[in-house]
C-alpha cells in the first residue's frame, strides 16, 4: 500500500464532530486526494472517489464499498462540526459550526462519489503551516470503530511529546462526538466508547496508549492519555538490488516525522532537493513519505548523519 498521507490543521482534529465509520473513511479519501492534485484545491474544487479507491484501502468487499458511497450522497451533506476560532479584531474566541462539504453526487452507475469541501474545511486542509498533524492512512484503515479514527486522530497530534495535557472529559465526548445524554455514566462510556476505540489502536495501529483519570472530588472530570509509537522497520524498495545488504533495520515513525522537518529546514539539502514553487511545509510531508524508503535513506544517508541520525 502507497503511503498516502492524511493531513489536518490542528483546528480540525481538535473540532467536535460525529461522522459515522464510512463518513470517516470518505473523508480521510477526500483529504488523501484532495492532496495528491499537487495544485491545491478550491471550494469549488471537485474530488472523486471510486468504489474501488473504498475496497482497497478499507479491504471490504463491492457491496459495502457501493453502499458506503451510496450512503455518503444521502448523510454527507448534512454532517456538521463545530471549532473555536479567534475574532480577528478583537481576540475573542468564538464558536463556528460548519458543514463538512458544499456539495456532493453519486454517480449510480460508475460508482464515483464526487465531493466539494466547504469554504471552512479547504483551507484545514491544504493550507497548512507549523500547527498541523499528519498520518499515514493505512494506520486508520483497519479500525472499524469510528470513535477509534477519532482517537487517533487525537492523540497522534501528540506524538512527540508522548501524552496529552488532561482533557476536560466533556470537550473530549464532544471531539468524539457524542450527544450529552449517550454513555453518560463513566463505567458505561468506558465499556462501550473508550476501552473498544483503545483496543483497536493498540492492536491496529503504529502507537500503544493506556489513560489515567482525574477526579474532581469524587466526579471524574479529565482524562490524560500517554502513548508510544511502536518500532516498525521500513519496507524495502522493489526496485533495490536484491543483492545489496541493509545497511540498518528501518527508522520509527518519530524518526521519519523528525528527520523529514530537519531536512526540509536544512539549506544544504533543500536548495537540491526542493522543487520549485515547494514551500516548507509540503516539502516536510513530501519527505515524510520518502524516508519510509530504504533506498532514499541510502541515497541521503550522510544528511541523515549529519543532522544527527545515528543507526
Amino acid at each position: 500500500m502507497k503511503n498516502e498521507l492524511v493531513v489536518k490543521d490542528n483546528i480540525l482534529i481538535n473540532a467536535s464532530y460525529n461522522l459515522e465509520l464510512t463518513e470517516q473513511r470518505l473523508i480521510l479519501l477526500s483529504i488523501v486526494r484532495a492532496r495528491e492534485t499537487g495544485q491545491g484545491i478550491t471550494a469549488d474544487s471537485k474530488l472523486q472517489i471510486y468504489a474501488g479507491d473504498y475496497m482497497y484501502h478499507y479491504k471490504v468487499d463491492r457491496h459495502a464499498a457501493y453502499k458506503a458511497l451510496k450512503e455518503a450522497a444521502l448523510n454527507l451533506f448534512e454532517r456538521q462540526f463545530s471549532f473555536k476560532e479567534e475574532h480577528e479584531n478583537t481576540g475573542k474566541m468564538g464558536t463556528v459550526k460548519s458543514r463538512w462539504v458544499s456539495r456532493i453526487k453519486y454517480i449510480d452507475e460508475l460508482a464515483i462519489l464526487e465531493v466539494t469541501f466547504s469554504p471552512d474545511v479547504v483551507p484545514l486542509i491544504t493550507r497548512l503551516e507549523k500547527h498541523f498533524t499528519s498520518y499515514k492512512l493505512k494506520q486508520v484503515s483497519q479500525l472499524t470503530s469510528k470513535y477509534a479514527i477519532r482517537l487517533y486522530e487525537i492523540l497522534i497530534a501528540w506524538r512527540e511529546i508522548g501524552k496529552t495535557p488532561v482533557i476536560n472529559l466533556a470537550d473530549f465526548r464532544a471531539q468524539l462526538g457524542l450527544e450529552v445524554t449517550e454513555y453518560t455514566a463513566m463505567n458505561n462510556f468506558k465499556k462501550r466508547v473508550l476501552e473498544p476505540a483503545l483496543d483497536q489502536i493498540n492492536k491496529l495501529t503504529d502507537i500503544t496508549v493506556e489513560y489515567d483519570q482525574f477526579k474532581d472530588g469524587r466526579v471524574i472530570s479529565g482524562i490524560q492519555f500517554k502513548l508510544k509509537l511502536k518500532s516498525i522497520p521500513i519496507s524495502c524498495d522493489e526496485r533495490k538490488d536484491k543483492n545489496t545488504p541493509d545497511l540498518f533495520n528501518g527508522l520509527t515513525e518519530k524518526q521519519i516525522n523528525l528527520f523529514a522537518k530537519k531536512l526540509a529546514y536544512d539549506d544544504e539539502f533543500a536548495s537540491r532537493y526542493a522543487e520549485a514553487g515547494e514551500n516548507y511545509f509540503e516539502l516536510e510531508v513530501r519527505l515524510i513519505n520518502n524516508l519510509s524508503d530504504s533506498g532514499f535513506i541510502s541515497d541521503n544517508m550522510h544528511h541523515l548523519e549529519r543532522l544527527g541520525l545515528k543507526m
